[in-house]
């Protein structure tokens, strides 16, 4: 039964967006409780203004939001546009994977997606890359790989991590030693080494090349919106490095392009 739907060309889409959405709400509690040292455990939601509890009919992924305007029913305030943003930013991981790709691949190619995306919105708005959310993407890439459900074989899959999470180290400490201050935090390096476990070490060069490309892009609308530039500004290179990957992904499905 579930690879019938995994494989269907309209209901795998269609599902995995629906999935996607809910899913996404979970991930916009997580990413909004957790810089603060609220647990996503602790209760039903609430308006952050008011403080009251919001029923089931308020929290529906997505419709909830557009049905009230993006506001509270009861004081009126706006609600935080992260959460709906992060709802169907999932919502499009779930969809757009099964329209790359099908089956196992697409199932694949989502989970991968919503692994990344509280470590990419965390890094984004926090600088902040949380070690537990980084070794559940590497375990997960491990059992993934385990499992068959990535082409890939186990020793490819460990030299990947290792060469991921070498390679920013080693930039890291070459920064440090010739500038004298912290170049890349020391969650990048982990964070590539748990990429480097899903897709082994032939496309590791190309996820970097297209996380500094996105960069350069960043920097430079960062420059024409009249934003100061220079040596010391900070970038989330880690959300950078989780767009990138999860783009070459879709791509190639993992499979080295040499």
């Amino acid at each position: 039964m579930l690879s019938q739907f995994l494989f269907h060309p309209l209901y795998a889409p269609i599902l995995a967006g629906l999935f996607g959405a809910i899913l996404g709400s979970f991930i916009a509690a997580l990413v909004g409780r957790w810089p603060v040292g609220r647990s996503v455990a602790e209760g039903r939601s609430r308006c952050d203004a008011c403080a009251a509890t919001l029923r089931w009919y308020e929290l529906v992924p997505i419709v909830s939001y557009v049905v009230q305007q993006g506001r509270c029913r009861r004081c009126g305030d706006q609600i935080d546009i992260d959460a709906i943003a992060i709802e169907i930013v999932s919502a499009l991981i779930g969809a757009v994977s099964f329209i790359v790709m099908t089956g196992y691949d697409g199932l694949s190619l989502a989970l991968l997606g919503w692994l990344f995306l509280p470590l990419a919105w965390l890094d984004f708005r926090h600088y902040w890359l949380p070690d537990i959310l980084t070794a559940l993407l590497a375990l997960c890439g491990l059992t993934a790989v385990f499992f068959g459900l990535l082409d890939l074989s186990l020793s490819n899959s460990l030299i990947g991590g290792a060469s991921g999470f070498l390679t920013l180290w080693l930039v890291s400490t070459a920064y440090k030693s010739l500038r004298g201050r912290e170049g890349l935090g020391g969650g990048d390096a982990k964070l590539f080494g748990a990429i480097g476990l899903w897709f082994g070490w032939q496309l590791l060069p190309f996820i970097l090349m297209f996380a500094a490309m996105f960069g350069l892009i960043l920097a430079l609308v960062a420059i024409i919106g009249g934003r100061e530039v220079t040596g010391t500004s900070r970038f989330p290179f880690g959300t950078l490095l989780a767009i990138s990957a999860w783009l070459v992904m879709a791509v190639t499905g993992g499979q080295p392009v040499f």
